[in-house]
C-alpha cells in the first residue's frame, strides 16, 4: 500500500462523486463493485453509475475525513466520515455517514472494489435510533 497514492485515488474518486463524472466512475469502480447503502441495500457498479448518469443522485458536495486507512497487500481497507450535502431523486441525503472502502490493486491500479455506508447516530437525515434518550443517541444500548 502506498499512502500518498491511495490519498490520491481517494481525493479523486470524491472528486468525481460530487461531479457526477460517469467516465471518471467507470474507471474507479472495480468491475465487480458492490455497495451496500445505510439502509441495507446494494447497487451494483452499474447501479451506481446509472445513479449519476440519469442525474437522480446529485452532489453540492463530498468529501472524506477522518480515515485510517490499513494494506493488507493489494487490498487497501478505509474507514472514514462521508460527508456530502447532496440529493437523490430531489430528497435530501444523509450529510454524514461511516464508510468502510475497499480497495483493490490489480493491473490498471487501484480500484474501489466495494463500499459499506452506515449511519452517524444523531446526524442530520439520520432515523431514530429505538431506546434512545430524547437527545442521546450515544446512550442507546447502554
Amino acid at each position: 500500500m502506498n499512502h500518498d497514492e491511495t490519498t490520491a485515488f481517494l481525493d479523486a474518486w470524491c472528486a468525481a462523486e460530487q461531479a457526477g463524472d460517469v467516465a471518471a466512475l467507470d474507471r474507479y469502480l472495480a468491475d465487480d463493485f458492490l455497495a451496500i447503502g445505510p439502509l441495507g441495500f446494494s447497487l451494483t457498479r452499474q447501479d451506481w453509475l446509472d445513479r449519476h448518469a440519469s442525474g437522480v443522485l446529485t452532489y453540492d458536495s463530498f468529501g472524506l475525513t477522518e480515515t485510517d486507512t490499513r494494506g493488507y497487500g493489494d487490498v487497501t481497507v478505509v474507514v472514514a466520515r462521508q460527508d456530502g450535502d447532496g440529493a437523490y431523486r430531489g430528497h435530501p441525503v444523509p450529510s454524514a455517514t461511516r464508510v468502510t472502502l475497499l480497495l483493490v490493486r490489480g493491473e490498471h491500479g487501484q480500484r474501489l472494489a466495494g463500499i459499506q455506508h452506515s449511519f452517524i447516530a444523531g446526524t442530520p437525515g439520520t432515523p431514530p435510533i429505538p431506546g434512545a434518550p430524547a437527545g442521546r443517541p450515544e446512550q442507546a444500548g447502554r
